[in-house]
């Protein structure tokens, strides 16, 4: 997996979107939908796009921006988009695997983007190279477009609907033929995905409600785990094409992923994270100076204990926001430098107090350890450090780019020794019903805690040794 040794962090799986509408000029809709995405990939991305005749693809390497830094295309008179941006959960960043993926079946074009991560891919992929069929990325995506063109069933919609039906793990999709647009999301809800209304009157699919905002468009609904979307001149048409599953929404979301300004499945994320921060505090009740986060994904939470605990909250540590990812596997004293290049501390903040330092996740600890040494450095008296998500200890296999599990120091070692490895003074994660509680809209028992409890909802690969994987996912 790819995986950054510096910046010790999740990595942000992909976001999709995709437009119909008459009136809009959509090359540029969905470029600003994408643009509003970025924080869910910054691998790579790309549009397809509909003259009324054939799909044409736009894609690169590296942020929207960047791709289309010469301008987005025209758009002919289609009046479909879609679009994808890309981080891989299994570290090709081969040109090869940018999205949307268009294919040529026997029942004309078809698009497709994709976030999440199928947990059967090994199985698929062999009985498809079995019966014959190559592919031409690496991609668990690629899987799902060939399941549809080697369908059978009459109509596009019955051959979308047939290919999930045989795919496992987490996906949520937009697909778009020369007439139609489609949306599906798995029957356990992994991955968000919403509906929303133009303003002249067409529709948008995406992962998050930010999208939307930023496009002027008005929430409609989420898309129902389970559910099959389809966007026409007829207007909007759903199924449900499983039995219902027990509803699974990653909880990682709303701890860290999704833009604060986003609301997943009835639950406004900003009010979620503050409430983690509130409930924080009422299991600590840290005597401390000052509340400061790492900056940004534990802002929002820093800013909830700050609240609940009438503590000052202020910025003590500034974060270097145009050093970007790194995968270069540094000795301690690189990986050291680099944390200084990204993070400095304000000393006058800092200088004397009693700190509380909220974050979103401890992954391997190396980074935590170099911030709490440039606290101390900086005069910090004591350094108190709460997580707002439970210790991380199993991989994720549904989207997420989660480190091999040996690599999760939760894996092996207790709070404790933790606390002691990073060298703070006091070390808290939230508990599983403080995370409950900070999410009241999303029952306990709808949330996915695979990588806290080992209690994942669906069957995961298996190497020789036992011991469960990932295999070459999409995002």
């Amino acid at each position: 997996m790819q995986y950054d040794p510096i910046w010790d962090k999740f990595h942000e799986e992909c976001g999709v979107l995709g437009i119909f509408d008459k009136e809009l000029d959509i090359p540029r809709y969905v470029y600003w939908g994408l643009f509003a995405l970025q924080h869910r990939g910054q691998e790579s991305g790309g549009i397809a796009l509909t003259d009324g005749t054939n799909i044409h693809t736009y894609r690169g390497m590296g942020l929207i921006s960047t791709v289309f830094e010469n301008g987005v295309p025209d758009n002919e008179g289609g009046h479909i988009g879609i679009g994808h941006v890309r981080y891989s959960t299994t570290g090709s960043n081969n040109p090869r695997n940018i999205q949307p993926l268009a294919v040529y079946t026997s029942m004309g074009e078809i698009a497709l983007a994709h976030n999440g991560n199928l947990t059967n891919t090994r199985e698929l992929r062999d009985m498809l190279e079995n019966a014959g069929q190559t592919f031409q990325t690496t991609m668990d995506s690629e899987i799902i477009v060939n399941l549809i063109s080697r369908s059978r069933k009459p109509t596009v919609e019955e051959r979308i609907i047939d290919s999930v039906k045989e795919i496992d793990g987490a996906y949520s999709l937009v697909l778009m033929t020369k007439e139609k647009m489609y949306g599906a999301r798995d029957p356990h809800g992994f991955r968000p995905l919403c509906i929303g209304r133009t303003a002249t009157g067409g529709y948008v699919l995406a992962s998050e409600t930010c999208a939307l905002d930023a496009l002027g468009a008005a929430f409609v609904r989420d898309v129902k785990p389970g559910e099959f979307i389809e966007i026409g001149e007829n207007g909007l048409k759903s199924v449900l094409f499983t039995h219902a599953a027990r509803k699974q929404v990653c909880s990682f979301e709303y701890i860290y992923f999704a833009r604060p300004d986003s609301s997943i499945d009835g639950q406004d994320v900003y009010q979620a994270r503050l409430n983690m921060g509130r409930e924080m505090w009422n299991e600590t009740r840290y005597e401390a100076d000052l509340v400061i986060s790492v900056p940004d994904s534990g802002t929002t939470a820093a800013i909830g204990y700050a609240m609940a605990s009438g503590i000052p909250f202020n910025h003590g540590l500034i974060k270097n926001r145009y050093m970007g990812r790194t995968f270069i596997k540094p000795n301690q004293k690189q990986r050291e430098l680099a944390v200084r290049m990204k993070l400095n501390v304000v000393r006058s903040v800092v200088g004397g107090k009693r700190i509380v330092m909220v974050d979103d996740s401890i992954v391997r600890g190396t980074t935590s350890g170099i911030i709490c040494k440039l606290l101390r450095e900086a005069g910090a008296k004591e350094v108190y450090m709460c997580v707002s998500a439970p210790p991380v200890k199993y991989s994720c296999f549904y989207g997420i780019d989660t480190s091999v599990r040996k690599e999760l120091i939760a894996a092996d070692l207790n709070v404790e020794e933790i606390r002691k490895y990073i060298g703070v003074d006091k070390l808290h994660f939230i508990s599983f019903d403080g995370l409950a509680r900070a999410m009241p809209a999303v029952p306990k028992e709808d949330m996915c805690l695979a990588c806290f409890n080992n209690d994942y909802p669906t069957a995961v690969p298996a190497n020789e040794e036992g011991e469960k994987y990932a295999l070459e996912g999409n995002c």
